[in-house]
């Protein structure tokens, strides 16, 4: 659980998220619970640093512990905007969790075994068709990810999202009988 300190915007003006922008703040909002949306802000040094430390991919999955004052909430990262240009954070929105409700994650597929891949060595190469799927869990049993062991796959082989272990508690919100990775023959 990555911490992170944030701290309430009060008034709603136009100008406020560029100023917070120029002081070395992010603007941002936290949102869900039935509860109304909260404006906040966070430092930019603090929010880059976190999501350096965060693997490739592994965002979604991340469950932020948000410091507000004397008061703390569990949260995971919804959307980030960038600046379409220089790529700076311009927004990030954060959405509550509850450790009683169940929630709805976009969770990363990561291939395990490539350089031991039957298939590989006789000239195929991976496509990996699926890359992260939703599952719907409570907050305590979100996975990282979810791996593919590929290591006896041949050419034309295939892994379905049925073939991956869903740890307890978790619930697929695709059909399983899609091919999530497959060692295709180079023409």
């Amino acid at each position: 659980m990555q911490k992170i300190s944030v701290f309430p915007r009060t008034s709603n003006k136009k100008s406020d998220p560029k100023k917070n922008r120029r002081e070395g703040e992010v603007p941002g909002v936290i949102y869900g619970l039935n509860k109304a949306n909260h404006n906040i802000c966070v430092k930019l040094e603090e929010i880059q640093a976190i999501l350096r430390k965060i693997p490739q991919g592994l965002l979604p999955t991340t469950v932020f512990e948000l410091q507000e004052g004397d008061k703390t909430h569990k949260a995971l990262v919804k959307e980030i905007q960038y600046h379409h240009a220089t790529y700076a954070i311009q927004h990030i929105d954060f959405a509550l969790l509850a450790d009683d409700r169940m929630v709805m994650v976009n969770v990363p597929i990561q291939v395990e075994g490539l350089a031991d891949c039957v298939g590989i060595k006789l000239g195929g190469f991976l496509r990996h068709i699926i890359r992260s799927f939703k599952v719907k869990c409570l907050p305590k049993n979100i996975p990282s990810f979810f791996t593919v062991d590929v290591r006896a796959l041949d050419i034309t082989h295939s892994k379905t999202l049925g073939d991956i272990q869903m740890p307890e508690g978790v619930r697929p919100m695709v059909k399983l009988n899609e091919v999530a990775v497959v060692i295709a023959k180079r023409v």
